[in-house]
């Protein structure tokens, strides 16, 4: 789905409006929570009984143009897209539109997962694995293939796609994690494990 691949290398997204006052009340007392923490670079998803409601960080948004990237959500069903002042958007959509959403983000995953393996361009690669809701992806190489290659860049996009789907499924932002196990096919030992994101932001604060 176009959305998901937008996500994966950008993004999307809904929200939540209720039928009581009182709810109403609430769910404005948590969007402004969500602005708040959007300004933080994180993914604020939120959940009610009929509508789901997301705030998405401007900086998902750099390099694009950001009436394409609403248009193009409300092409796929976003009820609702709002500009906040700190550049984030907030999308609101029905809670059904967003499971829709999210299933189709798993076959989105998969896909790129099967392409992957197959793809003549990473042919260290041998299988990849991977537990239900992507925090765990188990990547079988030949080891010394692996290590003189560029292939290592696939974990990356691997731990991506992970990330970007807890984010969207409510996984709090402070919580959430992709394990990257790389097994070698030989000997069927893992000899290397990568966990985003902490690995990431460690690796780009010695780049400082």
């Amino acid at each position: 789905m176009r959305i998901f691949r937008t996500i994966l290398i950008s993004l999307l997204l809904l929200n939540l409006a209720s039928c009581s006052t009182n709810e109403k009340e609430d769910n404005k007392k948590q969007s402004e929570k969500s602005k708040e923490e959007a300004k933080e670079g994180n993914v604020e998803v939120e959940k009610g009984l009929l509508n789901v409601e997301i705030t998405i960080p401007a900086s998902m948004f750099e390099g694009q143009d950001i009436n394409t990237v609403i248009a193009d959500a409300k092409k796929e069903g976003v009820k609702e897209v709002t500009q906040n002042e700190d550049g984030s958007l907030t999308y609101k959509m029905s809670k059904a539109k967003h499971k829709e959403m999210m299933k189709e983000m798993k076959e989105s995953v998969i896909a790129s997962v099967e392409e992957m393996k197959n793809s003549e361009d990473y042919q260290s690669i041998k299988d990849i694995t991977y537990n239900n809701d992507f925090s765990e992806f188990t990547v079988v190489v030949d080891k010394a293939a692996f290590e003189n290659s560029m292939d290592g860049f696939a974990t990356m996009g691997l731990a991506m796609s992970g990330m970007m789907y807890q984010l969207y499924n409510g996984v709090d932002p402070d919580k959430y994690k992709v394990t990257i196990s790389l097994k070698d096919e030989a000997t069927q030992k893992v000899f290397d494990d990568v966990v985003y994101p902490d690995d990431l932001n460690e690796e780009q604060t010695e780049a400082e």
